[in-house]
């Protein structure tokens, strides 16, 4: 095992296209970091630096003590496992476990006794004869983790390991490869696309932007204090709330208007974000997360100056929860993370913005099962405004206690 470090590390095609841009990242030992962001912004690029899949631009890589720049992929003692398994077809799983070791000339009563511990730790003991088209999705996904596994490596990479798997199976993966690390405690660079796999697999998430590292954190730091407004609204399923919110006093404390209504703070949410009274009677952007929005039926000790009115528009029981989209006269946010976050969604219109004819924006809501409210009716929505974040519109940063740093 061993730490793996990225020093200013940078990588630059012939075009000048900057895939990745002065990375610093101390991956522990032992640990799981995932990579984390929208497609194009570098994730896949600086994990196969680490492999040396991809020549560096700038900057150190190191593994262990070592300065890797230019040691050769199969000198670096690392496995990786891929996206699309990469097993051969004509082997059996025994074969396409042992094949590695094979090639390094290793005794055979070693590779036996390797291949034989993988697969018990794995489960694939009663498939050891078995062909890779003769597995499921998961199964097949094993070989390539007990492929990896026999080589006991400094460090696992993993390149999007669960996108071909069913939304299920990927569940069930994704429990597998975390206690699987956590027993191996082997340092591991794992990289998705998909944040929930990143909050619960990851030790620590870096979330990537453009080929920059937008903050470096432990999955629960990132939920509640995101640096920037790209990171809050990219963390989170379904994703954050962005209004335009301008902040005021009212009796005797402070309260943001959204649209028409307003929201009366209180000494939670100021206690927590002390620089949210330098914005007094400044615009900033409100984030809302949809478990902090309640039918008002269910949360009356919720006092009147922390609950929203607006249409319902469509509502999704999941059983345990109701989704709610309800349309107000807020205005949605409209930036360019704002706009990259749509996009990275597959979203046909700005993100936020009001469903059907309506005008405004459209809050998502987290619903208890037992509430009540229906498609075209008007509903109260009570706010847990402790549970609010405010980002400054002019540099998408997190309003806190006077300073932006980015999490490490």
């Amino acid at each position: 095992m061993a730490e793996v470090t990225f020093e200013n590390v940078s990588k630059i095609y012939p075009d000048g296209t900057r895939a990745v841009s002065s990375i610093d990242l101390e991956i522990r030992d032992g640990e799981f970091m995932v990579l984390v962001g929208p497609s194009g912004c570098g994730k896949t690029t600086a994990l196969r630096m680490v492999a040396g899949l991809e020549e560096i631009s700038e900057g150190e890589l190191k593994i262990g003590d070592r300065v890797v720049n230019n040691v050769a992929p199969r000198n670096r003692d690392i496995a990786m496992v891929f996206q699309s398994y990469a097993l051969y077809p004509h082997l059996t799983v025994y074969d396409n476990i042992a094949f590695g070791l094979r090639l390094r000339k290793m005794a055979k009563d070693e590779i036996d006794k390797r291949v034989r511990d993988a697969a018990r730790v794995l489960d694939l003991e009663p498939f050891l004869d078995r062909k890779p088209r003769a597995l499921s999705g998961g199964q097949r996904q094993r070989v390539a983790m007990g492929r990896a596994i026999v080589r006991q490596p400094q460090a696992f990479l993993m390149d999007e390991p669960l996108s071909n798997l069913d939304a299920k199976l990927r569940v069930q993966m994704r429990a597998e490869i975390s206690q699987l690390q956590d027993r191996l405690g082997t340092t591991t660079i794992y990289v998705t696309h998909d944040q929930v796999e990143a909050m619960t697999m990851g030790d620590r998430v870096a979330v990537m932007r453009k080929g920059e590292i937008q903050q470096v954190a432990s999955p629960q730091e990132l939920y509640d204090s995101p640096v920037n407004l790209f990171v809050g609204g990219f963390i989170g399923s379904p994703a954050m709330n962005l209004l335009e919110g301008k902040l005021e006093r009212a009796n005797g404390g402070m309260a943001v208007a959204i649209g028409s209504q307003k929201l009366e703070l209180g000494e939670g949410a100021l206690r927590s974000r002390p620089a949210l009274k330098s914005f007094d009677g400044r615009e900033v952007i409100v984030g809302i997360r949809p478990e902090h929005l309640e039918d008002a039926e269910l949360a009356t000790d919720v006092p009147a100056g922390r609950r929203l009115k607006g249409q319902v528009a469509l509502t999704e029981a999941l059983g345990a929860e109701l989704i709610v989209y309800v349309n107000t006269d807020a205005k949605p946010a409209v930036t360019d993370e704002v706009r990259e976050l749509a996009r990275d969604a597959g979203a046909a219109q700005p993100a936020g913005a009001a469903m059907g004819d309506a005008e405004g924006a459209a809050l998502i809501g987290r619903f208890g099962a037992r509430s009540r409210v229906r498609t075209g009716h008007t509903a109260e929505v009570a706010v847990d405004v402790d549970g609010l974040h405010f980002f400054d519109p002019s540099s998408g940063m997190g309003i806190y206690d006077g300073t932006t740093e980015e999490g490490t």
